[in-house]
């Protein structure tokens, strides 16, 4: 079942380590299939370089294993209230990664310091208060606090991203951890200043219109 999901979300699991954003067996990526409803996550405790598709599991949006031999993570519950309460989410990833999370430990939210930031999130990237893992807390406090973003800092845990797509998580995931170390390095040098809401949206906005080839496709065809 939901071989090719399984295959992608299995792959992409891997990709956390491969990019730094994990140690051991912490983090995970998920995704929710539009066609059935279902969700595939990685299970709990499987180190990333053992990870098959076979492991990753699939439950309904009720947290009932439709097909998998292995238990899914303990964010699972995290997982399902998000995408029952945000119905335009399809990907979801969980990091600890190391620089981000320095953040997250400070309990306040992160501004857009780099056009990147700007061009990926739109706006800064927000805190939610202290919850313990395990039940619905983490999920509930992305869907009340993350807003508009794709990132979210889990106030003394980690990092949650969301997208319209695994994939899309994942690369805010990415990008969000890039952007953290670039600007724990400029604080290690001096007071340093956000850019200002109206380089942000600009940022954003041409982010979002023109980058990739499916812009230029459409930007060529406007103007022919």
């Amino acid at each position: 079942m939901l071989k090719e999901l399984r295959e992608k979300v299995c792959y992409q699991n891997k990709e956390l380590k491969n990019n730094n954003l994990v140690l051991w067996t912490s983090g995970n990526v998920s995704a929710r299939d539009k066609k059935t409803g279902y969700m595939v996550i990685k299970p709990s405790g499987v180190l990333f370089d053992d990870l098959t598709p076979e492991d990753i599991v699939v439950l309904d949006m009720k947290g009932n294993i439709v097909e998998g031999k292995c238990k899914p993570s303990v964010d699972t519950r995290s997982h399902l209230y998000i995408y029952n309460h945000m119905p335009e989410v399809n990907g979801i990833v969980h990091t600890h990664s190391p620089y981000a999370t320095s953040f997250a430990i400070t309990g306040e939210p992160l501004d857009v310091y780099t056009t990147t930031a700007a061009a990926v999130f739109g706006s800064q990237v927000p805190i939610s208060d202290f919850v313990t893992i395990g039940e619905e807390e983490i999920g509930k406090e992305v869907v009340n606090k993350i807003g508009a973003c794709s990132a979210i800092l889990i106030r003394n845990h980690g990092v949650f991203t969301i997208g319209n797509s695994s994939e899309a998580a994942l690369k805010s995931a990415v990008v969000l951890e890039e952007n953290a170390q670039y600007v724990h390095y400029a604080m290690c040098r001096q007071n340093i200043t956000p850019l200002s809401a109206d380089n942000v949206k600009r940022g954003y906005n041409t982010y979002h219109t023109t980058y990739g080839q499916n812009a230029v496709i459409d930007l060529l065809e406007e103007k022919s």
